[in-house]
């Protein structure tokens, strides 16, 4: 039996999604000793969540690196519009947000990724191991030292002051640390897929509600990124009735789709999103910390997923970076990651699970007639400024995070230039 390859670094983190990835950034960029294991060759998968929204572009502001990320191919969203029934909405306007993108940028999660990978790599201190699955992790006298992981060359042990689960809903990370899982529930999930994009459709990010039935489409430029929504668990049901049966539903719920649904040609073509709705009742242990839907994962209610995992990120950079700076990362600051930024996953959660149980349970309950706007979106229509406040809650979402964090060089400069330091 070969023995396992060791190598040592200050923090671990097992993730290379937008938790995993922003986090080794913006901890590189502070100078401490990072390296981010994925378990794919690539960040190339589809029917992950496009949405970049106003917080996070905010982050990247002031990072430095709005602008060059604004150059990359991208769509803009200033109104969420939806048709439910007959009547056609406006449920959010991100026209009054004080933040300098007053939109949501819609981009392929990977070249997201790419991009905040190609940022990071000006770091020395920054390392990606693509193809480096984690499979478990090392304990030394009850606390968490490290991880195992496999790759194509065999065995890796990674020994860190810190390890880090970003790794996602599915966290091997949080399943070997035995953490406490809080199952909050889902009364649906979501079919992805994609049909063409042709001159005349509208330009809108667009989401149909009618009775039974809910389509939310993302445009994607070249094609739409359609979200049909099925109640949990009946995807079996829905098959055994045929491709033609969801095929005439989508049609009939967007008929200007009608001539393209033959794009669907079989199941592949068809990905299940299974919504979970969960939180870990602690986020950490000795020398452990998850964050992002291994901490919490979300309903796609909003599109907020990756959002709050980046603010996740950016509130545990701010913590740890100095305590790394330091010397070590403590107890105590993990229990600070997790008491920041507790309030605003609980009340995120609290809303989708209202959305979920008040409104989507009840239109995928619906068969007949036509489904009618809630009272808030009628009355939103009638007074404007109450669309600020969806577009408030999705676009920034409660207690947004700010970088605090600089490079050494820029830290040091900064603090001579404010008398504090001398030669």
């Amino acid at each position: 039996m070969v023995d396992a390859q060791k190598i040592h670094v200050t923090c671990c983190i097992a993730g290379g999604g937008p938790a995993g990835m922003m986090l080794g950034f913006l901890l590189a960029r502070s100078g401490v000793a990072v390296l981010v294991l994925e378990k794919h060759a690539d960040f190339l998968r589809d029917f992950r969540g496009d949405t970049i929204h106003p917080s996070t572009l905010e982050v990247m502001h002031e990072l430095g690196i709005l602008d060059e990320f604004l150059k990359r191919p991208h769509q803009e969203v200033r109104q969420l519009k939806a048709q439910v029934g007959d009547s056609y909405l406006t449920v959010g306007d991100f026209s009054h947000l004080p933040t300098r993108c007053k939109f949501i940028a819609l981009m392929p999660q990977w070249d997201f990724l790419n991009f905040i990978a190609q940022q990071a790599k000006q770091y020395p201190a920054f390392q990606l191991r693509m193809e480096t699955e984690v499979t478990g992790l090392i304990e030394e006298n009850g606390r968490i030292a490290g991880m195992r992981a496999k790759t194509s060359s065999g065995e890796l042990e990674i020994f860190a002051d810190l390890s880090v689960g970003a790794d996602g809903r599915r966290s091997v990370v949080r399943e070997k640390a035995g953490l406490d899982v809080i199952q909050l529930g889902a009364p649906m999930d979501v079919l992805w897929m994609r049909l063409s994009k042709k001159d005349g459709d509208p330009g809108q990010t667009l989401g149909r509600v009618d009775a039974g039935h809910i389509l939310v489409l993302l445009d994607r430029g070249e094609y739409w990124q359609c979200a049909f929504v099925i109640p949990k668990g009946t995807l079996d049901e829905i098959r055994q009735k045929g491709l033609s049966y969801l095929q005439k539903q989508i049609g009939e719920l967007v008929p200007f789709l009608r001539d393209r649904v033959g794009e669907l040609h079989d199941w592949d073509d068809i990905k299940l999103l299974t919504v979970a709705v969960d939180r870990l009742r602690r986020w950490y242990r000795p020398g452990l910390l998850c964050i992002g839907d291994a901490a919490h994962a979300m309903s796609p209610v909003g599109g907020v997923g990756i959002n709050l995992a980046i603010q996740d990120a950016v509130a545990a950079a701010n913590i740890l970076a100095p305590a790394f700076q330091q010397g070590h990362v403590h107890l105590k600051h993990l229990q600070q990651i997790q008491q920041r930024r507790k309030l605003p996953t609980r009340i995120v959660q609290g809303v989708q699970i209202f959305v979920q149980n008040r409104i989507i349970r009840r239109v995928l309950a619906s068969q007949t007639g036509k489904a009618r706007p809630p009272l808030v979106l009628r009355l939103a229509q009638r007074w404007p400024i109450l669309q600020t406040v969806p577009a408030w809650l999705i676009g920034m979402g409660f207690r947004p995070e700010h970088v605090t964090t600089y490079p050494p060089d820029a830290q040091r400069a900064s603090t001579e230039n404010n008398g504090l330091v001398s030669g």
